[in-house]
């Protein structure tokens, strides 16, 4: 029997963090993972930037949307519609091995290798003090992650603007934040023009802390602002989970092993038992290890400690933010062309602080659009597509896409169900999730601020668009903190209850899901959880 010092479930930003921490301390880690690749087959971006492209390559239509079409959404915008041909891999096999079946709730997994970090949007947002209590986090613990894990993926920020109290907070080891667009620029000269009528309302704008090198770092370059963030990390300039584990591949200490999909977890004496499946030939294997880590996500994770607690109700809670997009004509950009180099991934953010308490508030990515192109946003048009074509063609330069996130909390009408299903893997994950009165009222009334703050500097909403629940994909709250040791929730420490040894270092924990980007505060908490596996 081959014994490790640790198992790490997951290769998505939680698992990477832990594995590193682990390995760099000197223990023993294997990485189980289903670790599905991007299609050999598929065409080869070119090294250009976008209009460069747009320009020159005859058969641009193959990498941009696919040979068949198969990016081309004619339905009503949902989970996953920003994906591009060369990200559609990432929900490869999701809806056989891992099924979710719902009628309310409707989230993107990933079973690929770097999990859904490898289609991150890299924003690195820092919680509040209210914010990590609330979540169920110890403050010290998580801010030392913070800054260690800033280290390791290299983050560009403003340290200085109205909005980095509210993002960054005096985070550590930061390079220069990335260099706006023309688009953007505006917006952010009109805030500072506006900037004490905004503040009076709890409105703040500013630069967008994020994992794309505005340096280069770590033996990777820093951006090119191609503008082709959807579809290429070839420069490595954006940090994804998969280069870790890249790294940590080269060490004699980490084993990698892939097309294993983990069902259930077994606590013996001093050694916990994974048993999985091979995607390949079906055949169940096992695993051993001293302690083991789950980083499946907050969906999968708690799926396999459900299948794990045996003759027990299969019920878990569930979070995830509430989502909004809004398409936005920026009106200082109209008739003037938008910057030939740019990234396409958000480059302002702005928050909305009722009480100035900085809790519960409401955060907003600022977009500018082009590389998506504009087909996605023809057919949300009440045109035809022929006039929306024309139509949307003239103001493209002006597009702004406003993406709110709002925070959430438990409440007994969010949460999933184990129940059993005849095929492979014998189970499924029923979701229900629905907002009560009060909820949506709060919503709506935090929407309209958050318009009216866009309209006074310059950004028109043109149309809300909400793409339904789980379409944040920022997933949260199903195996809580919780001291009382009750079946299906964590210590203090990211153990869970009940076991010695099986910890968990994604979000599965956190009590309460602020509205800003989880996966910085991921990373840092799965840093903190290997480092408390370690002294126990």
């Amino acid at each position: 029997m081959l014994l490790f010092d640790y198992i790490v479930i997951g290769s998505g930003p939680s698992g990477a963090m832990a594995a590193q921490t682990l390995c760099e301390s000197g223990r023993e880690v294997a990485m189980l993972d289903v670790g599905i690749l991007p299609d050999k087959k598929l065409e080869e971006v070119p090294d250009n930037d976008f209009i460069t492209i747009r320009e020159n390559e005859r058969e641009q239509y193959k990498f941009l949307i696919g040979k068949d079409f198969e990016t081309v959404e004619l339905e009503n915008v949902k989970t996953g519609a920003q994906l591009t041909p060369q990200r559609k891999y990432l929900i490869e096999k999701v809806s056989d091995f891992i099924p979710v079946e719902s009628g309310s709730f409707f989230p993107m997994e990933s079973l690929a290798y770097g999990g859904l970090g490898s289609g991150w949007g890299l924003g690195c947002y820092v919680y509040s003090g209210k914010e990590i209590q609330k979540a169920g986090l110890n403050e010290k613990s998580i801010r030392d992650g913070y800054n260690i894990v800033a280290k390791r993926i290299g983050i560009s920020a403003s340290l200085d603007d109205d909005a980095s109290v509210y993002s960054v907070n005096n985070l550590e080891n930061v390079l220069p934040a990335l260099k706006p667009d023309n688009s953007i620029a505006k917006i952010l000269d009109a805030y500072q023009k506006k900037k004490s009528i905004l503040n009076r309302n709890g409105i703040v704008f500013g630069n967008i802390p994020i994992a794309i090198l505005s340096e280069d770092y770590n033996e990777r370059h820093k951006t090119s602002y191609s503008d082709m963030d959807f579809y290429t990390d070839s420069s490595y300039s954006a940090y994804r989970p998969w280069i870790t584990i890249d790294k940590l591949r080269e060490r004699e200490n980490f084993t990698y092993i892939d097309r294993v999909l983990v069902l259930t977890f077994n606590e013996g004496e001093n050694v916990v038992e994974i048993k999985g499946r091979s995607i390949d030939t079906e055949e169940y294997i096992s695993f051993y290890a001293k302690k083991i880590i789950l980083a499946a996500g907050a969906i999968e994770t708690a799926r396999i400690v459900m299948r794990s607690a045996e003759n027990k109700e299969k019920k878990v809670p569930i979070l995830c933010n509430p989502y909004t997009y809004l398409p936005c004509v920026n009106t200082g950009m109209l008739g003037k062309p938008l910057d030939r180099f740019k990234t396409s991934m958000a480059q302002a953010v702005m928050f909305y602080d009722k009480t100035g308490e900085h809790e519960n508030i409401v955060s907003v990515a600022l977009y500018t659009y082009r590389s998506l192109l504009l087909y996605k946003l023809i057919k949300e048009t009440p045109l035809n597509f022929g006039d929306g074509r024309i139509f949307m063609q003239y103001l493209q330069s002006a597009f702004v896409i406003a993406g709110i996130h709002h925070p959430d909390e438990y409440s007994k009408d969010k949460y999933l169900e184990l129940a059993a299903a005849d095929t492979f893997p014998g189970d499924k994950i029923k979701a229900f999730y629905s907002l009560d009165e009060n909820a949506k009222k709060i919503i709506s009334f935090n929407e309209k601020k958050v318009k009216k703050g866009l309209r006074t500097v310059g950004c028109i909403p043109i149309k809300s668009i909400n793409p339904g629940f789980g379409s944040s994909i920022h997933y949260a709250g199903t195996i809580p903190y919780n001291n009382n040791n009750y079946l299906f929730s964590l210590n203090a420490n990211g153990n869970i209850a009940g076991t010695e040894n099986v910890y968990v270092a994604d979000g599965s924990g956190f009590n309460y899901l602020p509205a800003k980007g989880i996966t910085f505060t991921l990373m840092a908490n799965a840093h903190v959880v290997a480092m408390n596996s370690m002294k126990n």
